[in-house]
Formats: structure tokens, C-alpha cells, sequence
């Protein structure tokens, strides 16, 4: 498994609670890092020597302003480039969002916003644009996150969740299962037969949580930061044997069912939403790979 980037989810608590968020960001959710895990990842990223980018996101990574402001001095020291993704609720004004920014001009390579009707009640925020105008006058590259709603068929709506001028689709996993499947289209499940935004093989970028857990995709782990080195994590992964991803890869969420004889049956939102039910049901039998409570909305 080749590695260029590696994200860290400062914490899973955000000022926002979005129908759509994938890993449960809330006032209410629990899980931050400290600095030392920050400078233990980073100093793990680096002997790894492929990693190029480091990105701090959340949550809301701007809670924890402090912290951040030192894990991206000490990203940019070790010469990675570095982003953030943030929804701004920092940028009441354009004055104040220099404040917020300024410390971290000459530091980051991107700053990804979220601002769409799942964040606000406008598609760009007076926030984002607060925000986007001190950006520009810092000298900061900033671009706009805007996620799809639940029945958009816009054949410009982009895979993923990248910043770009398009919107990304919306991926039914997380609280968008709860809060927003039944109002998209159905598809049969027997159709769901791929992932269509992860390559579970080869990924190319993974995530880690407050907690340490090494995520292919959010929710699914292939190790703990705390117990093993990264190194040691990323050569051990073998995708044929993992108890997830083998299925996925081997025929998609409606494998991953049929694999585990899942009484999951019918039309689903899309792939993510199948792959989603089919691993809450099988967390009791994978505890230490389907984790933590954090990414499925169990809050303590």
C-alpha cells in the first residue's frame, strides 16, 4: 500500500450537527487530540517517507484553535504540505477571519470550506465569504466544499468530497443514513456491487481519529496508531484478508451482505448506504476493525 497523504480528525466535535456528516460531528461527541498524539503521528509520517501531505480536519479542527495552530507549524516545519478543512463559524467578519488566519498564512497549502444548505441556509455562507476574502488577502488557496442534496440528479455533481466549483455527491453513510435515505432515489441492492469513492486496495490517503484508529474509509480500521507504528500498520495490511474490505472488494456492499448472510434486502440510497447498515450489523463481530462507537453515532 502506497501512502501520499494522511488526514488527522482533530476531533469528532463540531459547532454544526449535519444531516449529512459521516462521522457524527456534534457539539455532543467525544474524541479530541492532543499535541503529543499530533507530533507522534507526524513523526510516523515522516519516517514512512512517501507521505506528502497533511490535513487537519474534524469536526471542526478551529475548536481547538491552539492545538491546530501548532500541528500546522510543526507539519510545515517537517516540509509537508499542508490543509484544512473548516466551516468557518470562526469568520463573523472579514476583520475577524484575518485574526483567525493570519498565524497561518505561508503555512498551508489549502483551506477547504464547507458552506452549502446542509451548513447554512445559503449556498455560500456570509461566513465562507468572510473567510474566502481574508484568505485571498493573506495570500491562503481557498476553496468552497458544497455537498449535493439527497434527490440530485445535476449530472455536474463530482465524486467525492473535493473542493471544486461543483458540487460533490452526497455518500448515504454516517447520519446521512438517519437523517437523509429515504428521500433519495433507490437502487436494488444485487446492483450495489462496487465502491464507487474508495480504492480499498491502494488508497492512496488515510485518516486518522482522536482515538488513533487508522481509517480506509470512515468507520472501517486497519490498525491503532497507539499500538503499532504506521510503518508497521501499512506493510502488515493485507486487503484479501481484511474481513471488510475482502468482500468489497470482491463484489461491493452487496457482497459484503451476501459474505455474512445479512437479511439486508431491497433498494438502498447508493453503496455507501448498503455497506453502512450491513457494517453496523456486523460490529459485535469485528469490534476492533468496525470502530470506534464515534463513527456510528454512538455518543457517551
Amino acid at each position: 500500500m502506497k501512502i501520499y497523504g494522511l488526514h488527522l480528525l482533530l476531533t469528532y466535535q463540531c459547532t454544526f450537527e449535519c444531516d449529512h456528516c459521516f462521522v457524527w460531528g456534534s457539539p455532543w461527541q467525544s474524541g479530541v487530540m492532543t499535541l503529543r498524539d499530533v507530533q507522534l503521528i507526524l513523526r510516523q509520517a515522516q519516517e514512512l517517507g512517501a507521505i506528502r501531505e497533511i490535513y487537519f480536519e474534524g469536526g471542526e479542527p478551529f475548536l481547538y484553535y491552539p492545538i491546530l495552530l501548532k500541528a500546522t507549524q510543526l507539519a510545515a516545519q517537517m516540509g509537508f504540505q499542508v490543509g484544512i478543512v473548516s466551516n468557518a463559524y470562526w469568520a463573523t467578519s472579514r476583520e475577524d477571519a484575518l485574526q483567525w488566519l493570519a498565524p497561518l498564512a505561508g503555512l498551508i497549502q489549502d483551506l477547504s470550506v464547507s458552506s452549502d444548505l446542509y451548513h447554512y441556509d445559503e449556498m455560500v455562507s456570509q461566513q465562507a465569504l468572510n473567510a474566502s476574502r481574508a484568505a485571498e488577502e493573506l495570500g491562503i488557496p481557498l476553496g468552497f466544499l458544497q455537498i449535493a442534496q439527497p434527490a440530485s440528479t445535476d449530472s455536474s455533481v463530482s465524486q467525492g468530497q473535493i473542493a471544486s466549483a461543483e458540487l460533490a455527491k452526497l455518500m448515504f453513510r454516517g447520519r446521512a443514513v438517519e437523517k437523509l435515505a429515504q428521500l433519495a432515489p433507490r437502487t436494488d441492492w444485487e446492483e450495489l456491487d462496487c465502491c464507487p469513492y474508495e480504492d480499498l486496495e491502494s488508497p492512496g490517503r488515510l485518516h486518522v481519529d482522536p482515538l488513533g484508529y487508522l481509517h480506509l474509509c470512515q468507520g472501517i480500521a486497519i490498525g491503532n496508531l497507539h499500538r503499532q507504528p504506521l510503518a508497521e500498520i501499512i506493510r502488515q495490511y493485507d486487503p484479501l484478508t481484511h474481513p471488510i474490505v475482502a468482500p468489497l472488494l470482491s463484489g461491493g456492499p452487496a457482497a459484503l451482505a451476501r459474505s455474512y448472510d445479512l437479511s439486508l434486502r431491497g433498494d438502498f440510497a447508493d453503496a455507501c448506504h448498503l455497506c453502512y447498515l450491513s457494517r453496523l450489523a456486523l460490529r459485535p463481530c469485528f469490534p476492533e476493525v468496525l470502530t470506534p462507537d464515534q463513527m456510528y453515532g454512538v455518543v457517551n
